[in-house]
């Protein structure tokens, strides 16, 4: 059964759910997900789970992440991004040193309100079905983390790139909004690429059809304890069994996360506590 993590690339112009749906296809009976959605509009990275390390997604989630982005100031449309329509115009286009200031202005821990058209819950619906209805929609801020918003180039009279490194949970299209309204106008995003997500890079991502046409699939694959970043602990055959049978043997280990090796290879992520690991994810099956 495959069992791993595959660093796969989402072209433009398509959903991250179609892609993760015809990688389904190709690969039946096997569990998958996908951590990071990418709006159709963006391509790049899209880190993928395949079997068991799919329970590994939320040791993930605090990850880092980067993108190029591409902003254009002087309109605004109401998803943010060139799907939607503009409603709104500003004559003034910021020079490169407001942009830089205001840059600075939004990164850190911040609070950021997320786009309407998003995929945030209000009372139990998607924030985006009811903005397509015309439905006035109201988003609390949320706290987030941008380590940096740096301004690569100027391409043309309103429009500039950007490298953003920031924590999963962070809006590209509201840092376009927040920079803009720093600078007294409006912006849009044109262009989204995410080149990275924690170890996965964008010079390092296969292909969907590459992926398909391979006779040796599992190769592709990262293995998933070289995703989780943790210290390790390595277990020897009586304390695997132990652990297993759910005896808590005290270790001298400090308290803290770590990946948890049996014998022969990976066994899960657990946590230390006064001595005792408790297995918080199994990637092997518990042995009777």
């Amino acid at each position: 059964m495959m069992n791993g993590f595959l660093n796969l690339y989402k072209p433009k112009g398509v959903s991250s759910a179609k892609i993760l749906n015809a990688l389904k296809k190709s690969i039946k009976g096997v569990t998958v997900g996908h951590m990071g959605t990418l709006d159709p509009l963006a391509s790049g990275v899209l880190p993928v789970a395949l079997g068991k390390s799919t329970r590994l997604f939320d040791f993930l989630l605090d990850k880092d992440k980067t993108y190029i982005a591409t902003f254009a100031f002087g309109y605004e449309t109401n998803t943010l991004d060139l799907e939607g329509e503009i409603i709104k115009r500003n004559e003034h286009i910021p020079t490169e040193s407001e942009l830089i200031a205001a840059a600075e202005r939004n990164t850190g821990e911040i609070m950021q309100v997320p786009p309407v058209f998003s995929a945030k819950c209000v009372n139990g619906k998607r924030s985006y079905q009811l903005a397509r209805k015309g439905e006035e929609v109201e988003l609390q801020p949320k706290k987030v983390t941008i380590n940096s918003i740096e301004l690569i180039e100027k391409l043309s009279d309103n429009e500039f790139k950007f490298r953003i490194e920031c924590k999963g949970g962070t809006y590209i299209r509201s840092i376009v909004r927040d920079i803009a309204a720093a600078c007294g106008t409006v912006g849009t995003m044109t262009d989204l690429v995410r080149t990275s997500s924690g170890i996965f890079s964008i010079e390092n991502s296969v292909k969907l059809e590459d992926f398909v046409l391979s006779d040796d699939k599992e190769k592709m694959l990262i293995p998933p304890e070289n995703v989780i970043s943790y210290p390790e602990i390595r277990l020897n055959e009586i304390e695997t069994t132990r652990l297993f049978n759910g005896l808590y043997d005290k270790f001298s280990y400090p308290d803290g996360r770590y990946k948890i090796f049996a014998p022969d290879g990976f066994y899960g992520v657990g946590d230390v506590t006064d001595g005792k690991i408790k297995v918080k994810a199994y990637i092997r099956a518990k042995e009777k």
